[in-house]
């Protein structure tokens, strides 16, 4: 069975790095990222460049991507002039961030957990006229750095007004890595309860070891799309101590392990990972099978 991995190291990835990358290096980057098998990148953020300096030149990495039929770029917009901007640029997709409570919201994006959600419904309509899929990701869906645990009622909620914009997708992150299996098999069901027919994507981040875990368990109760980043990189900057993303080469090789395919070669994956700590000036990296490697040994 296969399972797809979005690749985002080019935007959730890079956002939270001190060192901001030129141009020339993100998009090569996703053409790495694309020769290891990488089909969906989520590639740009098309936000304030003073909120986020590392994705000020959103437009300039869209015109030097590689342009092919079987792979799609994603855009993060957050407001009907990021989708504007998206558009021009030529994303085939666009992915709105919701927060899941209020301080996170205000902290994160400056505006209310409803003024947020209506941008949603706005961005979903004029995206969708404009022909470009549209998803949604609902952020700290599985805790909030602020407020502490969030209810799967709250989740529940919220997810049933996002789903009159139509999304093609809804994904739900764990903006800071407090979840663990149990939850995600909760909130999974939650979600399809409150979405029906609305396909799912997990977004992971390994703070305190669960990623892996947490994203077999959201493919065994049926996401089978799931977010991860080379070599693990990444985070949320406006979230205390949220490090990196799950690893796309550990994914990968749980994945593999368990029985599913992803199309992704996990060589090149490394060889990608081992690429950007060195553009990031990286002596080691969060992921761990650079390091420990295949088993039973080189994969051919």
């Amino acid at each position: 069975m296969m399972v797809e991995v979005v690749e985002v190291s080019p935007r959730d990835g890079l956002q939270n790095e001190p060192e901001v990358l030129s141009t020339e290096s993100k998009v090569d980057l996703i053409r790495r990222c694309i020769d290891a098998g990488a089909r969906r990148i989520e590639a740009v953020s098309f936000v304030r460049p003073d909120r986020l300096p590392q994705m000020a030149d959103a437009e300039a990495v869209m015109a030097g991507v590689p342009r092919r039929s079987d792979v799609s770029y994603i855009g993060l917009v957050l407001n009907r002039r990021g989708l504007e901007r998206a558009i021009a640029a030529g994303v085939d997709e666009v992915n709105c961030v919701v927060l899941a409570t209020e301080t996170f919201s205000q902290r994160n994006q400056g505006v209310s957990v409803d003024e947020m959600t209506r941008a949603w419904l706005d961005i979903a309509k004029a995206a969708h006229a404009a022909g470009l899929r549209a998803g949604v990701t609902v952020a700290a869906a599985f805790g909030c750095p602020f407020e502490g645990e969030v209810t799967t009622a709250t989740i529940a909620e919220l997810v049933r007004r996002l789903a009159d914009g139509e999304p093609d997708e809804i994904a739900l992150a764990d903006t800071i890595g407090v979840g663990v299996p149990a939850q995600v098999r909760e909130l999974v069901a939650v979600v399809t309860a409150a979405a029906p027919g609305v396909p799912l994507r997990a977004h992971f981040h390994d703070t305190r070891n669960t990623a892996i875990a947490n994203a077999l368990a959201a493919v065994e109760a049926g996401v089978m799309v799931l977010d991860a980043s080379v070599g693990g990189i990444g985070g949320c900057p406006f979230a205390p101590a949220a490090t990196g993303n799950v690893a796309t080469e550990d994914l990968v090789y749980a994945l593999n392990r368990s029985g599913y395919s992803t199309g992704l070669d996990d060589r090149k994956v490394i060889e990608a990972a081992a690429w950007i700590g060195g553009r990031l000036g990286k002596t080691s990296l969060p992921a761990a099978l650079g390091r420990a490697g295949w088993f039973p040994g080189e994969r051919r």
